[in-house]
């Protein structure tokens, strides 16, 4: 049996223990066939049944080190009871054996023993068997004492670097104790005085040759030498090789010889330059540095060992010249020691004074000899060191030890750092007050890119940002980054990455290293796939792309601009941006830009602390009334669902926790009483309606908002306060009802719009006249094949049987049905179309928000997936119980794609970034294909609401280029000013982005940045975006303001009216103004902002519109005119783009009644879609219409027509056990009620 391997220890045996079982038995004698003389035989031959016990059991321990004890008296056995002889004589007869040997003495005696039958013997149970690594021989000990055991080693070499200073003190010494003026000569010689002749050109060599040394010193040195000499000859044998030349002629061996045989050979005062022991001494501490590396199995900086070479080299070279030229010119000017020090300064400077110069040419070679030695060697040392710190700058070094345990830092670990992810990231981490001190720590595998290299070196960022190049799989790279003393580490995907499977795949081995290595450090994950999303679980916090970004798409078809409401609310601002401008809608924009979501505790709040144990509602509308802040939700203290607008029946806690949306934080705001809240206060009661702006001004210092307090109290409604009036009609005036208070506890008698809640057999089971019989009745249920793990279950609207694959083919009849078109299924309404590359799990998104229970069914769009490539069986299975879900293949820079799918029918259309084109040679060229596509069908179907995914925001100035267009190039000049004065949202003010017409996911990075210090972000935006459904929280929908709504005049006044009538909370506003802007820059102020009172009659066709001079022109009738008149101008080029489209449908056998040619467009049919924003650029170089968010406004904004109000509706299950069918059927009433006098409930 081969002998067995193990790791090295210092006492040179291996770590393996094998027991033998033996039992008495009687002697036999030595068998012939053995070997060595019968020395296996020494062993007890008791050893009967013998087994191998497990390796580490009875396993006696190691010595910590090797001892010098163990060199000289051999491995000692450790002492153990009752088998402390037989243990000796196994050492003593196998552990010499060859390998040859002991497999034939193995296959020996396990033949005896299976032959004979031995007994048991007590006294030897057990016996230990240690097989060593290396030869147990005293050369072989002595090589693992002084070169192979790391501590040993150590100690010899600290021990001779101790020797080699020595040596140069003592020189030191003797050149201070002697002195040339009493006499110069050999041992026992006359000694003889010498005075220099600078006249004479000859040497005395005497004072170069002799030197003064006191017997005591002599003797100390001739000691140290002898050691010195034994020791290098020791090491010498041990580490012969076969070539004893090469040992002989190392320059380390020749300088040896050189400064310790003259001690041993000769008597007397023989000068012998000791001073040469420095490079020794230099040559033992880089051994050293290396053992001591070795022996803590760790690595120091490369740069510091570096630096410490160079540094020694220089000593050496300074003080071999000091003392060399010290020596040598005692035969001429007899210098001391510092004036040689002070000249070898001057000349190793190249400074060169000359008032010390060398005297005889020995000194004067030796200056020469030690220049040229500088030359070669320093510049070696220092090109090592440039080298070092070159490579120190790609790889970044390490973060310190000692900052990681004083200061806090954050790691940030990418595939690949891009100068918009970076400073994306910096500006959002910092933008926090209390986070200003923490250092960032970016670990990537990839040299630092040019931009972010010269980002880094400005000096906001240098401080604080530390770039270290390596992989977060390496653990050396996570020690060198203090992983484990990070307050969190960020792990981002690679989006760009054409494989994103790939990059996730990336990302989850970084997760699960940073878990192994850093346990206790909070882990912030972006994910792109959410079928990945699953396998880091355990992170604190994770954030998948697709899954976001399909459902903020799906929810901009119904809730306009949702993107960008998110998009602000996930964004840090001061609200300051655009303040500047001349733009009223840019200033109010910018300003309602800056709020974010908040949270406090209830009882700790100035805002809702008098808000305890009263409803929900009432808090939220009172808050807002009296401080302009919006409450979205809360937290109870015993449960971890965060819910969004509870609903009235949910009474206040003094322990929960409040969500609010507001320019800044409870705590950095001032209160400033008006006169008659301070009246109020003390003691003058009364109520009376709302009045005074509420708007918050900021003062200083900065961060702190000052709020003015209004009067937060309410008339009631059967009091003799003063009433809503109507606008005067035929010369009669008359009153609107007031708006009822909103109750401090629930009314179970008025709750909630009843369309959410209606009866099943009212809303599905009784079809419409015009839906007839065929009416496909709809179940609402949790869908029953979810694409991947992980998805959270959403109650939708389901079809009572899965449809069939084949009739989920939008362009293609089956046996089920033979619709090969859009037209033919006759849908009632506008379809929703999406495009994209591959139907990945994450579409599955975009279906769930537009199928949820709480959509009434008469509103649910049908659904059409253009796609690039064929859809799995999965996926169809995933969506074959939706009602109204269709797919096609096709290209969305494919016109007979987007015809055959139905876009003459549809109302939107989501362009979706494709995987493909997100790598390309030029970075921001990735979008190229996807804007020039959207642009043309923008030119062919003016009239379609088109959403648009970019891969870089930079892009979105690309979206509706106008070419022409100077307020488009204002709107350029006021992007590049508000990033210079430090704008996190510079791109917010370009109108496609404003409008919610672009969306880029990278911006929603600033979601899991801004989780390190708000955890909450990531579930209320889920809550928003209807990812997560908790019980009892509500949802994000819109509702339109009609003009018919427009008696309730304010924002406050609505939200008086929604909480009161039916427990809606609304955020925010999506404003479509109308604007008409000259092209010359002078005029850019220059606008058009009214409300279309009148329209000319339906079908009025534009050219009777202009032969009728004697027309009542309305007031914002001039536009309509302008429209028109621009739309004859280039009548020529719709009918072309028109004509084309035509021709391909009726290529393709499609009818073409559904196209509309907008140059033929009636005049009621313009003015409808300036109305909705439609007639963009495509009609006219002139900017038609713009739409902005305006996200909590102050309650004295003024509403206007079209305006679209996001609400926070709460939750109608919730409440479904306490509502009756009869109560639900009598509450679906809007703004504008039959009667008048009615008017509490609102219109969807």
């Amino acid at each position: 049996m081969p002998l067995p391997h193990g790791a090295d220890s210092p006492g040179g045996y291996s770590n393996c223990t094998f027991e033998f079982d033996d039992g008495p038995r009687t002697p036999r004698q030595p068998c012939a066939g053995d070997g060595d003389g019968g020395r296996g035989d020494e062993l007890p031959d008791a050893a009967a049944s013998f087994r191998m016990s497990d390796l580490d059991s009875e396993v006696l321990p190691l010595p910590p080190r090797y001892r010098f004890r163990d060199l000289l008296l051999g491995d000692q056995p450790f002492p153990s009871e009752d088998r402390t002889a037989v243990y000796g004589r196994c050492c003593k007869a196998g552990l010499l054996w060859p390998k040859e040997v002991a497999e034939e003495k193995w296959a020996a005696r396990t033949k005896r023993l299976q032959v004979e039958d031995f007994s048991l013997d007590s006294s030897l149970s057990q016996v230990q068997v240690e097989f060593y690594v290396n030869e147990n021989t005293f050369k072989e000990r002595l090589k693992l004492f002084f070169i192979k055991n790391q501590r040993s080693s150590l100690r010899i070499r600290l021990f001779n670097f101790s020797l080699k200073l020595l040596t140069c003190l003592l020189y030191i010494v003797r050149v201070l104790l002697d002195n040339p003026a009493r006499g110069i000569g050999c041992w026992g010689c006359t000694k003889h005085n010498y005075t220099f002749n600078a006249l004479s050109s000859e040497i005395n060599w005497a004072p170069i040759l002799w030197v003064e040394r006191k017997l005591t010193l002599w003797v100390i040195q001739v000691i140290v030498a002898t050691i010195s000499f034994l020791e290098t000859m020791l090491l010498i044998y041990l580490s012969y090789k076969g070539n004893i030349w090469e040992q002989i002629f190392r320059v380390s061996f020749v300088l040896e010889m050189i400064n310790t045989l003259p001690f041993i050979i000769t008597v007397g005062n023989l000068f012998i330059p000791v001073f040469l022991n420095c490079w020794l001494a230099k040559h033992a501490l880089e051994n050293m540095i290396n053992d001591f590396h070795r022996a803590i199995l760790r690595t120091q900086s490369a740069m510091f060992n570096q630096v410490l070479i160079l540094f020694c080299t220089l000593l050496c070279l300074v003080f071999t010249g000091t003392c060399g030229i010290q020596h040598l010119e005692r035969a001429g000017e007899n210098l001391d020691l510092l004036t040689s020090f002070y000249f070898c300064i001057v000349t190793f400077s190249t400074v060169g004074y000359g008032d010390v110069t060398p005297k005889i040419w020995p000194s004067q070679l030796l200056v020469v000899i030690m220049i040229c030695v500088a030359l070669v060697v320093l510049p070696l040392q220092f090109e090592e060191l440039v080298y070092l710190w070159m490579e120190r700058q790609k790889s970044g070094g390490n973060y310190s030890r000692h900052r990681a345990q004083t200061e806090k830092h954050v790691v940030l670990c990418v595939s690949s750092l891009k100068i918009d992810l970076l400073m994306d990231f910096l500006n959002e981490f910092y933008a926090h007050p209390r986070l200003q001190d923490y250092y960032v720590v970016i670990l990537c595998p990839t040299e630092m890119d040019i931009q972010v290299r010269r980002v880094l070196q400005i000096p906001l960022w240098s401080q604080r940002v530390i770039y270290l190049q390596g992989s977060a799989l390496k653990d050396q790279d996570l020690m060198r980054a203090k992983m484990d003393n990070g307050e969190a580490c960020f792990i981002l995907s690679s989006r760009n990455e054409v494989d994103r499977t790939a990059a996730d795949h990336q990302t989850i081995l970084r997760a699960w290293a940073v878990k192994d290595f850093a346990p206790n450090c909070p882990l912030y994950v972006q994910i792109l796939k959410p079928e990945n999303k699953f396998h880091v679980k355990f992170a604190d916090h994770v954030v998948c792309e697709e899954e976001c970004k399909y459902a903020m798409l799906a929810l901009n078809c119904v809730c306009p601009a949702t993107s960008t409401l998110i998009t602000l609310l996930v964004h840090t601002s001061r609200g300051q941006e655009g303040q500047e401008s001349p733009e009223q809608w840019q200033r109010m924009y910018g300003r309602c830009s800056g709020n974010e979501v908040y949270h406090i505790r209830m009882g700790d709040s100035k805002f809702f602390r008098e808000y305890e144990g009263k409803s929900f509602t009432y808090a939220a509308f009172h808050a807002h009334k009296k401080y302009g802040v919006c409450l979205i939700g809360l937290k109870r203290e015993d449960s971890k669902s965060i819910l969004l607008n509870p609903g009235p029946r949910h009474i206040l806690a003094a322990s929960d926790t409040c969500f609010y949306i507001n320019i800044t934080k409870e705590e950095n705001s001032a209160f400033i009483f008006k006169q008659e809240e301070r009246q109020k206060q003390r003691g003058l009661t009364g109520q009376g309606l709302y009045q005074g702006p509420s708007r918050p001004t900021v003062r200083d210092p900065p961060g702190t908002v000052a709020m003015d307090l209004q009067n937060a109290e309410c008339q009631p409604a059967q009091g003799g306060g003063s009433k809503l009036t109507l606008p005067a009609e035929n010369g009669s005036g008359s009153r609107r009802p007031s708006i009822a208070p909103v109750l401090e506890l629930a009314d179970s008698s008025a709750l909630l719009p009843c369309d959410l809640l209606s009866d099943p057999s009212e809303d599905e089971a009784t079809p419409s006249e015009d839906e007839g019989v065929s009416a496909v009745e709809y179940v609402k249920g949790y869908p029953p094949n979810s694409p991947y793990i992980g998805s959270s279950p959403t109650l939708c609207h389901l079809l009572p049987v899965k449809a069939p694959f084949c009739c989920l083919r939008l362009d293609k009849g089956c046996k089920h049905n033979s619709y090969e078109d859009a037209k033919a299924y006759g849908f009632k309404n506008k379809l929703i179309i999406v495009s994209a590359e591959t139907a990945g799990n994450g579409l599955y998104n975009f279906i769930v928000p537009l199928r949820a229970y709480y959509r009434p069914r008469k509103e649910l769009n049908p659904i059409v997936l253009l796609l690039d490539n064929r859809p799995d069986h999965h996926f169809l299975e995933a969506i074959c119980c939706f009602p109204m879900v269709y797919y096609m293949e096709g290209s969305v820079d494919n016109l007979d794609s987007l015809l055959q799918c139905g876009i003459i029918y549809a109302d939107n259309l989501v362009v979706v970034d494709k995987e493909s084109t997100m790598s390309a040679e030029e970075d921001y060229m990735a979008d190229a294909k996807t804007i020039v596509n959207v642009q043309t069908m923008f030119r062919l179907f003016p009239s379609l609401s088109i959403t648009t995914e970019l891969t870089h925001p930079s892009n979105m100035r690309f979206m509706q280029f106008r070419a022409k267009d100077s307020y488009s190039l204002a709107l350029s000049k006021l992007e590049k000013r508000e990033r210079e004065n430090g704008s996190n949202l510079a791109f917010m003010f370009r109108l496609p982005f404003a409008a919610g017409r672009v969306f880029s996911i990278s911006m929603l990075d600033t979601l899991l940045y801004q989780s390190f210090v708000k955890d909450y972000m990531i579930t209320i935006t889920r809550l928003l975006l209807g990812l997560d459904t908790t019980p009892g929280s509500g949802y994000l929908c819109a509702m339109k303001v009609t003009e018919d709504d427009l008696w309730i005049r304010t924002y406050g006044r609505l939200f008086q009216k929604l909480c009161s009538s039916s427990a809606e909370i609304p955020i925010g506003i999506y404003r479509t103004e109308c604007h008409v802007f000259s092209s010359e820059p002078q005029d850019l102020r220059a606008q058009v902002s009214a409300p279309f009172c009148t329209v000319p009659p339906q079908g009025t066709p534009p050219s009777e519109l202009l032969q009728a001079p004697e027309t009542p022109v309305p007031e914002a009738w001039p536009l309509a005119v302008s429209l028109l008149l621009c739309c004859l101008c280039r009548r020529s080029e719709r009918q072309e783009l028109s004509e084309l489209v035509k021709n391909r449908m009726k290529h393709l056998g499609l009818p073409t009644t559904g196209y509309e040619d907008v140059a033929n467009l009636t005049a009621s049919d313009v003015m409808n879609r300036v109305n909705l924003g439609y007639l963009q650029d495509e009609m006219n170089d002139q900017q038609n219409t713009l739409s902005y968010v305006l996200i909590n406004p102050p309650p004295d904004t003024r509403l206007e027509p079209n305006d679209i109000v996001y609400l926070i509706r709460s939750d109608p299950l919730a409440h479904m056990a306490s509502s009756s069918p009869s109560h639900q059927s009598s509450c679906s009433n809007k703004l504008s009620s039959c009667n008048p006098g009615t008017r509490d409930e609102t219109q969807l």
